[in-house]
């Protein structure tokens, strides 16, 4: 027991007798502070008991000072007591034993805000019907696997304890107390590495990331629209030209030039339709056809092509020429119109 033993900055003596119960307290030593270690016990009711109730409730300081140990008053029958385990007798549910509902307020009112450390602690937790943030809980049974301590995934608390201090607990009748006295200072031993863990999933916003996202709020409230961004610059520039547009007429070659623009969800008016006499085809008005220019010229007839756009914006460039054209019309040359 008396050891001169120092590790992680903690005293192996000092520990080993806070476990066992050895160190007396003064009311002062009882204040929760930051950390808290529980340990609940159960018994059984239902059927041959093989249903748990929650019987007793004990909390501890990081100093391992008993902040709270109550036992809790059954609502149902209670089949099987556990005792070998839980420690608990039927005198102890008696009159004394608290109501569940309060115990429950008084747990949930201890451990708000704080770090919470207990060995499996999710049993204890919904024996009371009551959860805790990930952030401000410590399970030493995870954590002794997590930082390779043992080899088990779940390592019972008695093995901990034996590894780390040296002392057996657990032989007989559990003590809630004594339980939860062993999981703080299991906690207390390495409490350095587990909570280095901890403590970058709690890193605050950098200052750079706050200036930056003040400075680009400045910018765009004191810059011009076209400074802000790529994809703005291109919806200002569509919308200058439409509206030059409305004061003089486009031409084919402006046309080219447009940005795409979104399109409107309002429905559009239908360009009247003209049918060209030469070809008997429809085509909207004012755009292109390419009609050719006929130009009689002495004996024959020369088509001169003009640009447009047909067919999606394609130049067609066109050269036709066919002696005595007139003579398909049926009136021959007698007939012709200027001959």
């Amino acid at each position: 027991m008396d050891t001169t033993e120092v590790k992680n900055g903690e005293s192996i003596a000092y520990l080993r007798k806070m476990v066992l119960g050895m160190i007396p307290y003064q009311s002062s030593d009882t204040v929760p502070g930051k950390y808290l270690a529980l340990d609940c016990e159960m018994v059984g009711i239902g059927l041959e008991g093989s249903e748990s109730s929650l019987a007793r409730v004990s909390i501890v300081n990081f100093k391992g000072a008993v902040v709270l140990d109550v036992y809790v008053r059954q609502r149902e029958r209670v089949v099987d007591y556990r005792t070998q385990w839980s420690g608990v007798r039927e005198g102890d549910l008696g009159e004394e034993a608290q109501p569940f509902n309060e115990v429950q307020k008084t747990v949930a009112d201890l451990i708000k805000d704080r770090i919470l450390v207990g060995h499996a602690i999710q049993n204890d937790l919904k024996a009371l019907f009551l959860s805790h943030p990930a952030s401000h809980t410590r399970d030493t049974q995870s954590l002794a696997h997590r930082h390779k301590l043992v080899k088990s995934r779940r390592p019972a608390l008695r093995v901990l304890v034996l590894q780390e201090l040296g002392i057996a607990i657990q032989e007989g009748e559990h003590d809630s107390v004594t339980d939860a006295r062993a999981t703080m200072a299991l906690f207390r031993l390495h409490k350095k590495q587990w909570e280095s863990g901890f403590m970058s999933l709690r890193v605050p916003k950098s200052k750079s990331s706050v200036s930056r996202v003040h400075s680009e709020s400045n910018l765009s409230a004191h810059t011009p629209a076209q400074a802000s961004s790529p994809g703005k610059r291109r919806s200002i520039s569509a919308t200058s030209h439409r509206s030059s547009s409305r004061n003089s007429s486009p031409t084919l070659s402006d046309a080219s030039s447009l940005l795409p623009v979104p399109k409107s969800t309002a429905p559009r008016d239908k360009k009247p339709q003209i049918v060209d006499e030469s070809t008997g085809k429809r085509r909207r008005s004012g755009i292109s056809s390419g009609i050719s220019t006929v130009i009689r010229r002495a004996g024959e007839m020369k088509v001169v092509a003009q640009r447009g756009a047909v067919g999606g914006g394609k130049a067609v460039d066109r050269l036709k020429t066919k002696e005595k054209w007139w003579a398909t019309f049926g009136g021959g040359p007698e007939t012709s119109k200027g001959m």
